[in-house]
């Protein structure tokens, strides 16, 4: 089977299985992962472009959110589809490795990427987690696991080790200071960094809307006065 092939047949595998999933993971998540992925991968000649689709691809494909907080899962799985297609054991390794290196632990827990790939992957990943897409993401996620919109009596915690991060069950609006505002400058490409510049400035009017709105400061200042 030739690579185009397996490309083709991972990303209608993905698809079928991620089409309709609720928590802001599904299919058009992907997608856009794969799509942006492959742009920066014409900016990387290091990358390789085959590993790069497939570890864009699968990336989500045994997410330790919905499996039990196991790590493991998205390798084991991406291993077990890439050997049915008959990948040699290289390209499943360097898959594998994205899967594993690409999450956000915790803004105090480092996450480099091994390889020239990863960087692509991660990247893209986490330029669909900032921006209008990542606050609708991020809300999808929090109704999904049931969460508040906010509290302010719920602090932001500056997680310091996976576990920690892993336990978090705080609102929403929580995990934009404990994640997504953290995520421009941990990036490695320079055109993912361009694209974040606006991605992270919407993400902070949006906070700041919010907050004015939550306290109900415009209806404050729209009030009549005497």
């Amino acid at each position: 089977m030739d690579t185009k092939e397996v490309v083709a047949r991972t990303a209608d595998y993905i698809e079928a299985k991620f089409l309709n999933e609720g928590s802001g993971h599904d299919w058009a998540h992907i997608k856009r992962v794969w799509h942006t992925s492959q742009a920066l991968a014409a900016q990387t000649p290091a990358a390789d472009p085959f590993v790069t689709e497939l570890g864009a691809l699968l990336h989500d494909v045994g997410d330790w959110k919905f499996h039990a907080g196991d790590e493991e899962a998205g390798p084991r799985a991406a291993r077990a589809w890439l050997s049915s297609l008959g990948v040699v054991e290289a390209v499943i390794e360097r898959v594998e490795a994205i899967i594993r290196e690409i999450s956000f632990k915790g803004v105090g827990v480092p996450t480099p990427m091994s390889t020239p790939e990863g960087e692509l992957v991660q990247d893209a990943d986490r330029l669909d987690a900032i921006g209008a897409i990542g606050v609708a993401r991020a809300f999808a996620y929090g109704g999904h696991k049931g969460r508040p919109l906010h509290d302010p009596a719920v602090a932001p915690i500056a997680h310091d080790s996976f576990e920690s991060y892993k336990q978090n069950t705080a609102p929403t609006i929580n995990h934009f200071y404990e994640k997504l505002l953290h995520l421009q400058d941990r990036l490695h490409t320079p055109a993912a960094r361009v694209i974040a510049e606006q991605r992270h400035q919407f993400m902070e009017a949006f906070l700041a809307q919010f907050l004015r709105e939550w306290e109900g400061e415009d209806v404050k200042a729209s009030a009549p006065v005497g």
